[in-house]
C-alpha cells in the first residue's frame, strides 16, 4: 500500500516541477486546450443526439406501453452519455499525448536532464516521422485496450447494485492505469522500452500506478482541470518511469528551477 502514496506524490512534483518551468507549462497546454474542444464538441452532439441514436436503435420499444418506453430510452441515453464520458477520459490522454508529441517529448527530456545526476537525458535516435508513428500505433492499441474493458464496464453497469457501486470504482481504477501507461509511454518510448514491455513493467507495480494514475484520472472529470494537469503530469510520470527503471534520481523534490530552453514548434 506504500505505492500508492509514492504515485501520487511523483503526480505533486510533476506539478511542482512544471510550475518553477513556466514556459514549458505555457507551451505544454496548447495540445491539451486543442484536444479539449475536440472532446467538448463531440459530447456536446452526444447530448444533443444521443436520445435520436437510442430511438433509432430500440425499434422494439415503440409499441411499449407508457411510461416504459420512455423510462427505457431515458435510461439508455444517460448510460450512453455516461459511457461517451468515460471513453473521454480513458482516450483524453492518448490523444492529446499524440497531438503534442514534440512538445511533451521536449517537457520529458528537460526533467530527465533536470534530475539526473550527470545532467543527461536519454534519446530514442529515431526521426521525429517514425517516433509519431510509434507513438501513434501504441496509443491506437492502448485506445482499443481501453475500449474492450469501457464495452465491459458499460455491460456490467446493467447488474443491480453491482452496476451502481463496484463498477465504478474499477473503472476509475481502470482509468488510472491506463493514463499512468500513456503518460510514462512518453519517457519510456525515448528508451526503447515497447508497449508488451511497459505493460508489464506498469503491472509489477499496480499499486505505484494506481496512486499515480486514479487521482488523475478523478481530477480529469473535472471540466479544463485535465488542460491545466497534463503538463505537470508529463513531468510526473518521467519521474516514476526512472523509478520503475531503477535509475538514479538527484534531489528530493525531483528537478529545481533552471535555465529554460526553447521549445521546438
Amino acid at each position: 500500500m506504500r505505492d500508492l502514496g509514492v504515485g501520487l506524490r511523483y503526480l505533486l512534483k510533476g506539478q511542482r516541477w512544471v510550475a518553477r518551468h513556466g514556459r514549458q507549462f505555457g507551451f505544454g497546454l496548447l495540445p491539451g486546450l486543442i484536444t479539449l474542444v475536440l472532446y467538448a464538441a463531440a459530447l456536446v452532439a452526444l447530448a444533443l443526439w444521443g436520445e435520436d441514436f437510442v430511438t433509432w436503435a430500440t425499434p422494439f420499444a415503440d409499441d411499449w406501453s407508457s411510461p416504459w418506453a420512455g423510462l427505457f430510452r431515458g435510461f439508455l441515453t444517460a448510460v450512453l452519455f455516461a459511457l461517451g464520458l468515460l471513453l473521454s477520459v480513458l482516450t483524453f490522454t492518448a490523444v492529446t499525448l499524440l497531438i503534442g508529441q514534440p512538445f511533451y517529448e521536449n517537457l520529458s527530456e528537460k526533467v530527465d536532464r533536470d534530475v539526473s545526476p550527470d545532467g543527461t537525458a536519454p534519446e530514442s535516435g529515431l526521426p521525429l516521422w517514425r517516433e509519431l508513428w510509434v507513438s501513434a500505433r501504441d496509443s491506437l492499441r492502448i485506445v482499443v485496450r481501453a475500449l474492450v474493458w469501457g464495452v465491459l464496464l458499460f455491460a456490467l453497469g446493467f447488474v443491480p447494485v453491482v452496476g451502481q457501486t463496484v463498477v465504478p470504482v474499477i473503472g476509475f481504477f481502470v482509468t488510472g492505469f491506463f493514463l499512468t501507461e500513456e503518460l510514462t509511454a512518453v519517457a519510456l518510448q525515448r528508451r526503447g522500452v515497447e508497449l508488451r514491455e511497459r505493460l508489464a513493467l506498469l503491472r509489477s507495480r499496480k499499486t505505484l500506478v494506481w496512486g499515480f494514475g486514479t487521482p488523475l484520472g478523478l481530477a480529469f472529470l473535472v471540466p479544463f482541470v485535465a488542460v491545466f494537469l497534463m503538463p505537470g503530469a508529463v513531468a510526473g510520470a518521467t519521474l516514476m518511469a526512472r523509478d520503475l527503471l531503477g535509475e538514479e534520481t538527484s534531489g528530493e523534490d525531483a528537478g529545481k528551477p533552471g535555465k529554460e530552453e526553447d521549445v521546438p514548434s
